[in-house]
């Protein structure tokens, strides 16, 4: 049975059809019965287990082959017509010869199988900042995650009509071999194609590859942002809620600020945080001349290990019910699953990751070999499962945004927070946002590693081109641009610790952030920005020294003259497409140090 007469929808169908040679066709409605069905088929077949209907009500838990546990940036590939136009930060591959090798890698591999058809809104369907897309797969798996990561059915077919703006998803398991692995973006056509992969991050094609690649160059032609950012609304004690989007490379508390649990002190006076994204900010210029910003997506799909009450409270909420279970550990005498930083209690009748038996005993923390679960173990939750969610996530028309915030990890350089000049000063700050690597990433640790606005792996095009266009965008909003400010949770001492508290204090950072946009506090002009006067950020109930805070508001010349250095190489490589704008700001920036 088909849904659409959507002539462009239909002829690629058969196209795609007649290249993978399925067994069998399903079109996903987004009916629960047909969920239901596919659920049951999974655990027939053991490509799922149904966990404790008590303890998890509807959660599962898959694994993935052991070569096949994230995104694989090598194997990624911007396939534009030019090489120019991918830039130097992504893979290219002229489309005309990439397509030919996918094709050939996909051909008849669909034999034996279902081909599944989804129709997925990403945004609330009907939204005017909602785009949309299909995704043809033959993983189960693959049809279950886009069913909470997204909006699937028929109801997006209705709202696609006739018209031919939407993303062509293709995705084929194939073999699950990473010789042939793929994941390629063809912006200028619309087009996602993912082979030899059944990882969530490389076959959820509303994910990352629709979200940010080729949204990023979507936006950058019709005049939008596609952003790397949670969204975040700070309600005060007189109910008014204002929202901030905030960019942050990985392991720098993107998630935990997204569902932040205000401190006591700031509770009690009746702060509430609410969550609108945890990962993906689209925004467009409302009616008003605001920037307004929804989340295209309809779940979370969070890393597993370290989330736990303490670290994250609502994001663990978020995975009690209608959860997928990715590479985790299984508890057998439960039938839930564990991870490390779960809690303290290794399970002691447990399955490992790989699937074999997981001999506690030999569990070494400092060796990730020996570990239960993944290091990138995943949680795959609908979003209306956290406590905290805004009533606006599901309405569409955006929220408007008060402040922008970079942030990354840095131990000496950045203050814990500070405000940019304006808007063009603020997009140089984002361009030159970078993190120091930890024990956690590979190789040497305290490397310093640029992440412009944490889109250095997912922008679709020219990096410079996208810096253009953030200062365009700027040009068009005028007065009504918000604020940019950049923070840093990750100051350390001399023997490594960090001085800042973090978590819901951050809560007292963002507070000042707002009190900035709104012209009700002061602050001091550095070489680098605006920084707070340390009275000014509220230390109440907090046992933490006003000298202690002065230390790490602190903006060192030395140190600063290094990074103007580092930013100088940076630039090299966007040639003569980085705009002469950022280039003055950094001179602007050497200057200043110099005073």
């Amino acid at each position: 049975m088909e849904y659409t007469k959507n002539p462009t929808v239909l002829k690629w169908i058969e196209e795609i059809k007649g290249l993978v040679t399925p067994d069998n066709v399903m079109w996903i409605d987004g009916s629960e019965e047909q969920l239901e069905a596919l659920r049951a088929e999974a655990c027939a077949t053991g490509e799922m287990i149904k966990l404790n209907e008590e303890l998890l009500p509807g959660c599962y838990l898959h694994r993935t082959k052991p070569n096949d546990v994230a995104r694989v940036e090598d194997r990624t590939f911007i396939c534009t017509r030019k090489e120019e136009d991918a830039g130097p930060t992504n893979h290219w591959c002229d489309p005309l010869e990439m397509y030919e090798r996918l094709y050939e890698i996909a051909r008849g591999t669909y034999k034996g199988r279902t081909m599944y058809i989804i129709p997925f809104s990403m945004g609330p369907i009907g939204s005017p900042l909602a785009k949309i897309g299909i995704e043809v797969t033959d993983s189960i798996y693959v049809v279950l995650n886009m069913a909470i990561m997204t909006r699937v059915g028929i109801r997006v077919l209705e709202q696609l009509g006739d018209s031919n703006d939407w993303v062509r998803g293709f995705h084929a398991k194939c073999d699950v071999d990473k010789e042939k692995r793929y994941i390629c973006q063809f912006p200028e056509d619309n087009t996602i194609i993912s082979v030899n992969s059944a990882y969530g991050g490389n076959v959820l094609l509303g994910k990352k590859c629709f979200a940010l690649r080729i949204a990023s160059y979507q936006g950058w032609k019709e005049g939008w942002m596609a952003e790397h950012m949670l969204i975040l609304g700070i309600e005060n004690p007189q109910y008014e809620i204002r929202y901030v989007a905030a960019a942050f490379p990985s392991a720098c508390g993107k998630t935990n600020l997204a569902m932040l649990i205000p401190p006591k002190y700031l509770r009690e006076k009746g702060y509430r945080v609410w969550t609108v994204g945890d990962d993906i900010a689209w925004m467009r210029i409302g009616p008003d001349g605001r920037l307004y910003a929804i989340n295209p997506e309809n779940g979370f799909f969070g890393v597993a290990p370290g989330t736990n009450e303490k670290s994250n409270f609502n994001a663990l909420a978020s995975t009690k019910k209608n959860a997928i279970f990715t590479n985790v550990a299984h508890d057998l005498d439960t039938n839930t699953v564990w991870w490390e930083g779960l809690n303290k209690n290794l399970p002691e009748n447990c399955i490992d990751w790989k699937g074999d038996k997981w001999d506690r005993n030999k569990f070494d923390k400092k060796d990730k070999s020996t570990c239960a679960a993944h290091p990138n173990s995943r949680f795959t939750a609908p979003a209306v499962n956290c406590p905290c969610l805004s009533d606006e996530f599901d309405k569409g028309n955006g929220v408007p945004i008060s402040a922008i915030i970079f942030g990354g990890r840095r131990a000496k350089c950045t203050p814990l927070v500070y405000q940019s000049r304006d808007w063009e000063n603020g997009v140089f700050v984002g361009s030159a946002m970078a993190s120091e690597t930890t024990a956690a990433a590979a190789g040497a640790v305290g490397v310093v590693r640029r992440d412009p606005m944490a889109m250095l792996p997912f922008c679709g095009y020219h990096m410079g081109d996208y810096f253009q266009h953030w200062l365009d965008m700027g040009e068009k909003l005028g007065d009504k641009a918000p604020k940019i400010f950049n923070v840093n949770w990750f100051r350390t001492d001399d023997e490594g610790n960090f001085i800042w508290p973090g978590f819901g204090d951050n809560m007292r950072v963002l507070n000042w952030i707002l009190d900035r946009c709104d012209g009700k506090v002061g602050a001091k002009e550095t070489a680098i920005g605006y920084v707070p006067y340390a009275e000014d950020i509220d230390l109440t109930d907090l046992d933490f020294p006003i000298e202690t805070l002065k230390t790490i508001l602190d903006v060192d010349p030395a140190v600063w003259t290094k990074e103007a250095e580092e930013i100088e190489e940076h630039y090299v490589k966007f040639g003569d497409r980085l705009p002469k704008e950022l280039r003055e700001q950094l001179n602007t920036l050497k200057a200043n140090l110099n005073q």
